[in-house]
């Protein structure tokens, strides 16, 4: 007996390609233009920003109006450190009043003072004894400033 062959049949799915889009007609629905002025406009706004990011930077970052930095120190007993530091100002004109601190070998502070500085020379030499609570290791000056504490500066009259 004869048999037929047995024929799997494919499936042809027919390739269609969408048509292309039409483009919108600019007269119903109009263009998308921005003015002229507006590209001017945001350069300008962004080099005014620029700008006041540079000059904000320039104060924060740059050089400081008043500086201090110790010069020496010596450890004198358990209890305390003698600290010499220079302070070199902008303004030598005015007053000033730095911070001067001591630690121990652990890293913590053990002592603080605040040392004024009469107006003088723009670059002065200061010193001072500072009381600790523990065996100091360092005396460093921590941060000066021309803000005098009133309980600090001269009594005048």
């Amino acid at each position: 007996m004869l048999t037929a062959p047995t024929v799997t049949h494919r499936r042809e799915v027919p390739l269609t390609v969408p048509p292309p889009v039409p483009p919108l007609p600019e007269d119903r629905y109009g263009t998308r233009r921005r003015p002229r002025w507006v590209l001017p406009l945001l350069v300008a706004a962004v080099l005014l920003a620029g700008l006041g990011v540079a000059i904000v930077g320039y104060r924060s970052i740059g050089s400081p109006p008043i500086e201090g930095r110790q010069t020496a120190f010596q450890v004198i007993d358990d209890g305390s450190v003698w600290i010499r530091f220079q302070v070199v100002r902008k303004q030598p004109e005015r007053p000033a009043v730095c911070i001067v601190r001591a630690r121990s070998r652990d890293g913590e502070e053990t002592g603080r003072k605040e040392v004024y500085v009469p107006a003088g020379a723009r670059s002065v030499l200061a010193e001072t004894v500072l009381r600790t609570s523990r065996r100091p290791v360092t005396g460093e000056v921590f941060g000066c400033s021309y803000e005098v504490p009133a309980y600090l500066a001269p009594a005048t009259g």
